[in-house]
């Protein structure tokens, strides 16, 4: 135990727990929920595997390029096809080429993981017209005959809002990305209104409510105007009593601060009333009803 307590015994074991907990959370695999900022997409609808298929004429041949995919779940080794016809284990999309003859059995010349099924692999991006969601994912490096370095392979998902789900289209793949487009509920956001929803309309009917979010608008400033002053007048009168109290010892009427200034506060109030009154009250004299100057 003594090992344990020493600094650099610590450390190295928080390096390594780090070290695990990141590898965990790299191997960590897509769920099929996705957040972006504040609205979500959920794909489980769309688990399972699919298979979407095109064909390339190249005469004297015919090129079928075949995309297995599940974007949810690793696809599942089948026994019924040879191994090397297949992707290894952790792939979510495999591409299968396959070049037909007429008079010649069919020879698969590519399998290629087009996806992997670490959360990392994963990039997405919102559509906004038409609404729908773009998902990505990385797949393995595979050989090109064009080129000595392995091409980097990723799988592209076109997924479209729509409230029924449509066929699969394949639309493209150049040797590096694999497109498809789908059209299906998933690919309608959830988590905040769409565009298509009806905001509050604050404003109200013509100029009314313009003129209501004003009143309220002041209401609410002087409404807090008034706090403020309000817990100001507090704070002075309790700090003025403890100021009191601690320095003069002062207790009941004159714990009050400023005593003598709030004691002549009716008097100068009175005053002032006075005045105004005198001030826009004309005073009359009894001769002649002249006014007194």
């Amino acid at each position: 135990m003594a090992f344990v307590r020493h600094p650099i015994a610590r450390l190295a074991i928080l390096t390594l727990v780090s070290a695990l907990a990141s590898a965990q959370d790299a191997s960590k695999p897509f769920d099929c929920h996705i957040t972006i900022g504040d609205v979500k997409y959920d794909l489980t609808s769309l688990e399972g595997e699919h298979t979407v298929s095109r064909e390339l004429s190249v005469p004297p041949t015919t090129i079928e390029d075949k995309v297995t995919f599940n974007l949810c779940k690793d696809l599942e080794r089948k026994s019924d096809v040879p191994p090397e016809d297949q992707c290894p284990e952790g792939t979510r999309a495999c591409l299968v080429r396959t070049n037909r003859k007429e008079g010649q059995p069919d020879r698969v010349f590519s399998v290629i993981p087009m996806a992997n099924s670490s959360a990392d692999a994963v990039t997405y991006d919102r559509l906004s017209s038409p609404k729908g969601l773009d998902v990505t994912f990385a797949g393995h490096s595979y050989p090109s005959v064009l080129n000595a370095d392995p091409i980097p392979q990723f799988f592209h998902l076109k997924l479209l809002c729509s409230t029924e789900t449509s066929n699969i289209n394949f639309t493209s793949y150049d040797g590096k990305d694999l497109r498809l487009e789908w059209s299906a509920p998933a690919g309608c956001e959830f988590g905040s209104p769409s565009d298509d929803e009806e905001k509050p309309d604050k404003g109200g009917e013509g100029d009314g409510g313009s003129g209501s979010d004003k009143e309220e608008s002041v209401g609410s400033g002087l409404g807090y105007f008034f706090l403020i002053f309000f817990l100001a007048f507090v704070a002075y009168f309790g700090l003025g009593a403890y100021y009191n109290y601690s320095t003069y010892g002062a207790s009941g009427a004159d714990l009050i601060p400023h005593r003598d200034f709030w004691r002549e506060v009716p008097y100068m109030l009175r005053d002032v009333v006075s005045h105004l009154c005198s001030a826009f009250r004309p005073r009359h004299s009894s001769r002649g009803g002249y006014i007194a100057v």
